[in-house]
């Protein structure tokens, strides 16, 4: 299977290097892959320049964002919240439309330092943003809860004994959301919120994420829902 996964951070890599893991063909899409090797600094979280990472992992394609959409069949949706309207459209709708896009970015803001506020809250949402600007691309807001090494290996926290969300307006989208979670990651307990909207939810979840994480030395975390 053909999978893009737009933007080159932390989850970025970590979703490109399980799915090829799997045998699949994944695609890191980025603005200017040029611009992208030549960096040698770390990352804001102290991460390898990427292609120090990309050196160990090159079953991984780099590629343009329309170059990386065109050739798949199915998109993540991993650019930094601020600019993931920007990186959709140099995808391009043409090449999304009628794709299954997950969207487990966040609408982050750090320009006021550490802890980053959320640039949309309440009444809108990133995952709502990207469904009206691309009104064909088939959209799941799903894994934006936990971080990058929860998101492709829940059995290494608790045993996978705790819960991640989908929301999204195509029901059967949903569903085969669902399905990749579990058999490409190991997901066993998934709860459907419902529509789109309820992406605010998930979304504005990070400030509280981000004072436990804090708290706690950003070690491995995610919920479980008790009923």
């Amino acid at each position: 299977m053909n999978v893009a996964v737009l933007g080159s951070g932390i989850v970025g890599r970590t979703l490109a290097q399980k799915i090829a893991s799997l045998g699949h063909h994944a695609t890191i899409g980025t603005r200017d892959v040029g611009a992208l090797m030549a960096r040698h600094e770390k990352g804001p979280m102290g991460q390898a320049p990427f292609a120090e990472w990309h050196a160990q992992h090159d079953a991984v394609v780099v590629a343009k964002f329309a170059e990386a959409a065109a050739s798949s069949e199915f998109v993540f949706n991993a650019t930094n919240g601020a600019g993931t309207l920007e990186a959709l459209h140099l995808a391009g709708a043409e090449n999304l439309n009628g794709k299954l896009l997950i969207d487990v970015s966040n609408p982050l803001d750090f320009s006021k330092g550490f802890p980053p506020t959320l640039l949309l809250v309440n009444t809108d949402s990133l995952g709502e943003q990207i469904q009206r600007s691309f009104p064909d691309v088939r959209v799941v807001k799903s894994l934006n809860t936990v971080s990058a090494n929860v998101m492709v290996a829940p059995g290494d926290l608790a045993d996978g004994d705790h819960h991640i969300f989908v929301g999204g307006n195509d029901a059967v989208a949903k569903e085969e959301v669902s399905g990749l979670l579990r058999e490409w990651f190991g997901w066993r307990n998934i709860i459907d919120l419902g529509d789109i909207t309820t992406a605010r939810g998930t979304e504005m979840y990070l400030a509280l994420w981000i004072r436990l994480a804090s708290s706690i030395g950003f070690r491995p975390l995610n919920i479980r829902v008790v009923m």
